[in-house]
């Protein structure tokens, strides 16, 4: 984590606004109150954009699958050091098909023996948009060689709302959810 209190306080819930209440109530519902969520709650307005966007990445009409989205979720998460987003995607991916091998692995990169060569390619675009914020050449030729064109997109959209979530994370000192460890590695205290 990079900081190890809130710099933006969660809204409690019982100080919300009607506009407060009728954003989280679905996550209220499903039981899936997140700090990231109590804290966006202090702009509402903003929280309102972010999660139409946010929905689609994490959604079916995603068009990678749920295995190759967290595959890139995770690599930004890591690179962006965000203890939070990689704490929350290690579950997620674990759901999604990833095995424990495979998460430590994303921490190695696209280098790791774990990988198909479609994998490494996703890794290596999200390295790639890490540090450049552009996909090479060669690493584009290698996405292509094994997703179409709308998969080939949503790896960058993918990979750009994860490196956003991460800023807020980071920049915000959201805090772990009750019952998370932090990642050893991931730990800048």
């Amino acid at each position: 984590m990079r900081l190890n209190a809130p710099r933006i306080p969660m809204v409690p819930q019982d100080q919300w606004t009607p506009q407060q209440a009728q954003l989280a109530a679905p996550m209220v519902e499903r039981d899936n109150m997140l700090n990231i969520f109590r804290t966006l709650l202090t702009h509402p307005d903003a929280m309102t954009g972010f999660m139409g966007w946010a929905s689609y990445v994490l959604s079916k009409r995603n068009t990678l699958s749920r295995r190759d989205r967290e595959i890139v979720v995770l690599r930004i998460g890591f690179l962006c050091q965000s203890g939070y987003e990689w704490t929350q995607h290690v579950e997620i991916g674990l759901k999604c098909g990833l095995t424990e091998a495979e998460v430590a692995a994303i921490k190695t990169g696209a280098d790791a023996t774990n990988w198909t060569p479609a994998e490494s390619a996703l890794i290596r675009a999200a390295d790639d948009l890490h540090r450049d914020h552009f996909v090479s050449d060669s690493s584009w030729t290698a996405l292509t060689a094994h997703f179409d064109t709308k998969q080939c997109m949503d790896v960058v959209f993918t990979a750009a709302q994860y490196t956003q979530v991460s800023m807020i994370l980071n920049s915000f000192g959201v805090q772990l959810d009750p019952g998370q460890v932090l990642d050893p590695d991931l730990s800048k205290l």
